[in-house]
């Protein structure tokens, strides 16, 4: 078997800071979504040169800058020296196997997260997308390169003025979108826990395609997959709910414990769901086992049922000319009743025993 190729583009010795896109969605079109609103009023854009983006920093109103294109490196770099935005940070943006973090500015926090969603078009695969924010006074940066509208719920709120979003500040307009992540976590991990425990009930119930084993490790790798992004997100808003930074008003604190209590409950029914998928090759061996050990029990019964008839046979098939029963009239049936007579004699026996 081939070696597996790493997907990611090197980055090896290139200058720190140097912003290289290394996903594999090259040919995605750059699409900007702009809101700016306030408490009474809202304006939505949709934009294809990142430039027009520019006139809503000196608003002010809240403004929410959504970009979805992370391989359009020169128009992320034009919007982070706009926003003066470290070129670390903007190198991190486009490097798509960042781990969940947060990291804090003079001016602004950045915020790695991941969004998981189960690919219906790729047998049910776990995917993740990298989601970036950038957290100002009063804007949000948003980065990413999935084609899903994962945040149309929050644009649907900021349009109606459903909710405290036009009412509250940047703070708040971040910890909706975590919170939409987050949820996405839940459904999943939802997911995963019906598919596990339905597949434990089929192995119990002895309904087990030959396919079980690659089954088992497929739903083993997506639970480790959704822990290694789940499990860092609960670290970040830890951190967001500990640090003393005035981009998180104390308003908004209390929603983003509400975020840490759900993930918190996500983490446990993760470790939970790892075991038991760490049990469920156990259980497929142990069924294989179960089923193994009953072909052989019949065959074994069989055997020995066999073995005194096929004596008896051997005995009287010997081309001996003296043998006294051969001369009875009668003497071929005596002897199939005979051999009748112990089989009856030897399953009634089984039966008895219980291995029948």
């Amino acid at each position: 078997m081939g070696k597996k190729k790493h997907k990611r583009k090197n980055k090896t010795g290139l200058i720190p800071g140097s912003i290289v896109y290394t996903g594999q969605k090259e040919s995605q079109q750059l699409f900007i979504e702009v809101f700016d609103y306030k408490a009474d009023n809202y304006i939505e854009e949709n934009l294809s040169n990142i430039e027009d983006t520019f006139k809503f920093k000196s608003t002010d109103a809240i403004t929410w800058i959504n970009v979805n294109g992370l391989n359009h490196v020169d128009a992320i770099e034009k919007l982070g020296n706009h926003y003066d935005i470290h070129p670390l940070v903007l190198e991190d943006i486009v490097n798509i196997s960042q781990r969940p973090k947060i990291d804090e500015y003079e001016n602004y926090l950045y915020v790695v997260l991941k969004m998981l969603y189960i690919d219906t078009s790729n047998n049910d695969a776990v995917v993740s997308e990298q989601i970036n924010f950038v957290l100002g006074d009063n804007y949000l940066l948003s980065f990413h390169e999935s084609d899903l509208d994962i945040f149309d719920m929050v644009k649907d709120r900021i349009r109606t003025s459903k909710g405290r979003v036009r009412d509250m500040g940047a703070d708040y307009l971040l910890y909706i979108l975590m919170d939409t992540i987050v949820d996405h976590y839940v459904n999943l991990v939802d997911v995963l826990g019906d598919t596990i425990e339905d597949f434990e009930s089929d192995i119990l119930a002895g309904n087990i395609a030959n396919d079980a084993s690659k089954t088992i490790l497929n739903l083993k790798r997506e639970v480790l997959r959704a822990r290694r992004i789940v499990f860092p997100s609960r670290e970040v808003i830890n951190r967001i709910e500990k640090n003393e930074n005035n981009l998180i008003g104390k308003n908004a604190l209390t929603f983003y414990r509400d975020i840490y209590d759900h993930l918190v409950q996500v983490c446990e029914d993760i470790d939970v769901y790892r075991e038991m998928v760490s049990s469920l090759m156990d259980m497929y061996m142990s069924s294989i086992s179960n089923k193994m050990n009953e072909v052989m029990k019949v065959l074994t019964i069989m055997a020995s049922i066999f073995i005194p008839l096929t004596f008896i046979a051997g005995v009287y098939g010997m081309n001996f000319e003296y043998m006294p029963e051969l001369k009875y009239h009668n003497a071929y049936y005596i002897v199939l009743g005979i051999m009748a007579v112990i089989l009856i004699g030897m399953i009634l026996y089984f039966k008895r025993k219980k291995w029948l």
